[in-house]
């Protein structure tokens, strides 16, 4: 269960404020909160962590325990990285109202970021892909349905600079810390 837990937790935290989440609340905003989009946020959040697990899983193979727990050190530190890093991304003029272009959007603005990176670490380093492939897709598709539901007030409302910064900052004591462990120093 810590893999679901952890999962579920990292990548919510993780895809705060993320490019993805920012998409699905501008495009809520542009086309209206409808269940279409929602769900489309949920098939892409599903598949992704349900890849990344996959590929934790294969990884798992290859590395020995300790190498398993500084592998989940540097996820930490990279998905602190990206949060810490400014996002200026331009939303979408005029969307097409296509559910598939969504999907295909929102599912390559996930693949390559630190949330799914950390499921790939987890299920790495916990031998439970199928439970961190369940919380990251619980904690991903979470994250979409806050953006989903506050629409154009997600960047309005919220210092989402300050929040990022701040789990950052959280992300990189943890990776710090992972990383003595995986060193035997603490």
């Amino acid at each position: 269960m810590p893999a679901f837990f952890l999962a579920l937790i990292a990548t919510f935290l993780a895809a705060a404020g993320g490019r993805d989440q920012r998409l699905v609340a501008a495009l809520s905003a542009k086309l209206g909160a409808n269940s279409g989009l929602l769900a489309t946020g949920w098939i892409a959040a599903t598949a992704t962590a349900s890849l990344a697990a996959a590929a934790g899983a294969g990884i798992a193979l290859l590395l020995p325990p300790a190498g398993k727990t500084m592998f989940v050190a540097i996820a930490l530190l990279l998905a602190a990285g990206e949060l810490a890093w400014p996002i200026q991304r331009k939303n979408p003029q005029e969307p097409t109202r296509s559910l598939a272009a969504a999907l295909f959007v929102i599912a390559s603005l996930q693949v390559g970021d630190g949330a799914r990176f950390l499921i790939v670490a987890l299920a790495a380093a916990t031998g439970a892909p199928v439970l961190a492939a369940l919380g990251g897709a619980l904690g991903g598709g979470a994250a979409l349905t806050l953006g989903w539901a506050l629409g154009g007030e997600l960047v309005t409302r919220f210092p989402l600079r300050l929040v990022r910064l701040a789990i950052a900052a959280l992300l990189l004591a943890a990776a710090v810390w992972a990383g003595l462990v995986a060193r035997g120093l603490v």
